[in-house]
């Protein structure tokens, strides 16, 4: 075989190997979808992380509103996810032994962190629970306080919205301060994740100088 020839072989080859933008987003919005929201359901997984890396994806790709997609799609995914989680734990409140997903909201909200949740939440009502999701570690608690407080979940819907809003798209910016240091889209999802890692360990570390 000819070098040209072994060089139309290899481009074709490498060009093959990387799936179209088309497939991508066919196949990347879904999954964001599916994992923000079984991340809303099981609060272990690191959904920050993952709107930033598909921010970081998106803001390489040419199509056009990629970014919005990720927004719109991780934003929904969040809240159905925080929705279905409060009305799992209302149900659990009524229940005469709770449920399980009751028990996943109270295990993972310390007495300390309930008690600060439920004054604060007291105080200043609807605009704790948007912020309880911009700091790490804080909507499981405020989630419980709105809970114990009997909030209906019509309520909390509503300050829900804005508090998905304002998850998304900040962790979708850090996304794309990521995405636009580097040329390679896996270089900025590394930096992506790692900010994640460190904004989501900073309530721990204040905690055990405490």
């Amino acid at each position: 075989m000819t070098r040209p020839a072994c060089t139309a072989v290899l481009a074709a080859v490498s060009t093959s190997a990387v799936p179209p933008e088309s497939t991508q987003q066919a196949a990347g919005y879904p999954s964001l979808f599916l994992l923000v929201l079984v991340g809303a359901l099981v609060p272990v997984v690191p959904t920050g992380a993952l709107v930033s890396s598909a921010a970081v994806v998106a803001f390489h790709q040419t199509a056009p509103f990629s970014l919005a997609l990720v927004f719109v799609t991780a934003s929904l995914a969040a809240f159905l996810g925080d929705g279905a989680l409060y009305w799992l734990g209302r149900r659990g409140m009524r229940s005469r032994g709770g449920s399980r997903w009751l028990e996943v909201i109270r295990s993972r909200a310390p007495d300390a962190a309930l008690a600060s949740a439920r004054g604060r939440l007291a105080e200043h009502g609807v605009a704790v629970l948007v912020l309880s999701r911009l700091v790490p570690a804080g909507r499981i608690p405020v989630m419980l306080a709105c809970l114990m407080a009997d909030w209906p979940l019509r309520r909390f819907g509503r300050g829900n919205v804005a508090a998905c809003l304002a998850w998304a798209a900040t962790y979708q910016v850090i996304g794309i301060l990521g995405g636009s240091l580097f040329s390679e889209p896996w270089e900025g999802v590394v930096v992506a994740v790692g900010l994640t890692v460190v904004i989501s360990a900073v309530p721990s570390v204040v905690r055990r100088f405490r």
